[in-house]
């Protein structure tokens, strides 16, 4: 066979496409806080609607970052939760997160949260 055959192709597909970052809208770790801050004590909030209430609906787990790095604790972390009722995490730990939401008469069942009964939308609004 000629040698031609064996020889590297000279265009690679192996580029790096860099994508312009300063076009995408700035997650603020405070719009975040300012959501969460207004959470009532007995009721929860999902990552997902902390998201869109903070600007950005696609975020969520942005949210999840953010709050696992406050160590504020007038800001109550505890009371956000996935979406679909599990309790999810907590810097403090989710032991420390099941009791606070006990403490505030939250249901917890199976480590899962009965979303209907603990999450109003009347707040938030």
């Amino acid at each position: 066979m000629p040698k031609k055959f064996f020889k590297k192709p000279t265009t690679s597909f192996r580029k790096v496409v860099k994508e312009d970052k300063s076009s995408f809208p700035p997650f603020a770790a405070a719009r975040v806080y300012d959501v969460v801050r207004k959470t009532p004590k007995g009721e929860v909030i999902t990552y997902r609607t902390v998201a869109k209430l903070a600007g950005s609906s696609q975020a969520w787990r942005a949210v999840g970052n953010v709050l696992n790095k406050n160590k504020d604790p007038k800001i109550p972390c505890h009371r956000v939760i996935r979406s679909n009722g599990k309790i999810g995490g907590y810097n403090d730990g989710a032991g420390r997160k099941i009791a606070l939401l006990k403490k505030e008469g939250i249901i917890i069942k199976n480590s899962k949260i009965k979303i209907e009964k603990n999450v109003r939308s009347r707040w938030y609004r």
